[in-house]
């Protein structure tokens, strides 16, 4: 391993220990050279796996870059590091274990929005204003319609309701709601 300080070729691993409930290993190192003391982390990898963008470049999947997306969906969030690091491990063992080493980028945007939609219905619509390019507040309303148990889902639903009956949407003559 090349030393991060100085990038001397030469380190030697002063502890190891299991990471991640077993899924990875965390290493510390020093540096024969310049004596610094660096950590590492060693994790199981399948199959290299490539992104295909939208505009067909393929570019290689980087765990790093999903990561950050799911802790900047989820910040402020009541959902505590480790759990996101599970969060994060099983979106990658699902992407490795799907068979196949080129992906669409829209298919792995649609499984973390599945995966969030679960953990925290916030995070869920913060990541899809990004994946989707959210413009609006049309297109924030649209999601929330989407939602079971939002306020405008439930609006949603009372006026498809109400329009059915009577084609006004619950409302009179100059907009005046009916009892």
């Amino acid at each position: 391993m090349r030393c991060p300080f100085c990038g001397h070729d030469d380190t030697q691993v002063k502890d190891s220990r299991p990471h991640e409930d077993g899924a990875a290993i965390r290493r510390r190192r020093i540096c024969a050279s310049c004596g610094q003391r660096f950590t590492t982390i060693e994790r199981v990898q399948l199959r290299d796996l490539y992104v295909v963008k939208a505009d067909a470049r393929r570019v290689p999947f980087e765990r790093d870059k999903l990561a950050r997306s799911v802790r900047i969906a989820l910040r402020k969030r009541p959902v505590d590091d480790e759990r996101i690091e599970r969060i994060v491990n099983g979106l990658v063992r699902k992407l490795e274990a799907s068979g196949e080493t080129d992906i669409p980028s829209a298919d792995i945007g649609k499984l973390v929005m599945d995966t969030l939609r679960e953990v925290d219905i916030v995070a869920y619509i913060r990541f899809a204003s990004v994946h989707w390019d959210f413009r609006e507040t049309k297109d924030f309303a649209a999601i929330l319609e989407s939602i079971p148990g939002t306020v405008e889902a439930r609006a949603a639903a009372a006026g498809a309701r109400k329009d059915d009956a009577s084609g006004d949407g619950g409302y009179g003559p100059g907009g005046v709601k009916r009892r």
